[in-house]
């Protein structure tokens, strides 16, 4: 929009890895602030916030706590050079399209399946803007495939060792309380009662399926009789 000087934003290395000033940490993320001009500046935002939502919530690969940001992390360490949001866009796009490669999509007035959408992206960047960016763009969509093939296809249908996994110390930080609910695309899970928090034991009585307490077994009923 013109508002800033692309120089403070962008990432540079001199600026960030120094000894001689202050580093300017910001340029971590605010590169994938920036995006193309015209429908880029309303598409970019509008996909990044449709697939990153959909992969946080209904991804199969997303279910530990911390697994959705450490994707994040590591597909920005991978993009840092390259100065736009579109590739990251473009990588949250392949990796939802992994999820359910055989959903119906519709781009514009294209009706396809959901494997064929980053493709379809790429081609649109390619003609409506320069093979140069849609160039840069593809640097998405192979950081993408790279995270898919490391912790999932190579792991599971390669029979090698899965390199890459979510360090406790950052599912600590995402964690819910033991019996929280969190709604995802295939009902509602809840988090587990941590290990060293013992059921609530309930109270013995003549109830229908009355609990254990103090040792001593409450009243049954036989099933199927009188």
């Amino acid at each position: 929009m013109g508002l800033v000087n692309p120089y403070y934003v962008v990432f540079l290395r001199e600026k960030l890895f120094t000894f001689t000033s202050v580093p300017q940490i910001w340029r971590l993320v605010t590169p994938f602030i920036l995006t193309g001009p015209k429908l880029g500046l309303l598409l970019d935002p509008y996909f990044l916030y449709t697939y990153g939502s959909q992969l946080e919530l209904e991804a199969s690969r997303f279910t530990q706590p911390g697994d959705f940001f450490m994707y994040l992390l590591l597909g920005g360490v991978w993009l840092q050079g390259i100065l736009l949001l579109s590739p990251l866009t473009l990588a949250l796009a392949y990796t939802a399209a992994q999820e359910n490669p055989n959903r119906q999509l519709t781009y514009f007035i294209v009706t396809f399946s959901a494997k064929w959408m980053p493709y379809a992206m790429l081609a649109m960047t390619f003609v409506m803007a320069s093979p140069q960016e849609a160039l840069l763009q593809s640097t998405g969509l192979i950081a993408a495939h790279a995270y898919d093939f490391v912790t999932k296809i190579w792991p599971e249908y390669g029979g090698g060792r899965k390199y890459l996994s979510t360090p406790l110390t950052v599912q600590r930080w995402f964690a819910k309380p033991g019996g929280t609910s969190q709604t995802r695309g295939a009902g509602t899970a809840f988090a587990a009662r941590p290990a060293n928090v013992p059921q609530q034991q309930t109270g013995g009585g003549g109830g229908w399926a009355s609990g254990f307490s103090g040792g001593a077994r409450g009243g049954g009923r036989r099933l199927g009789g009188d």
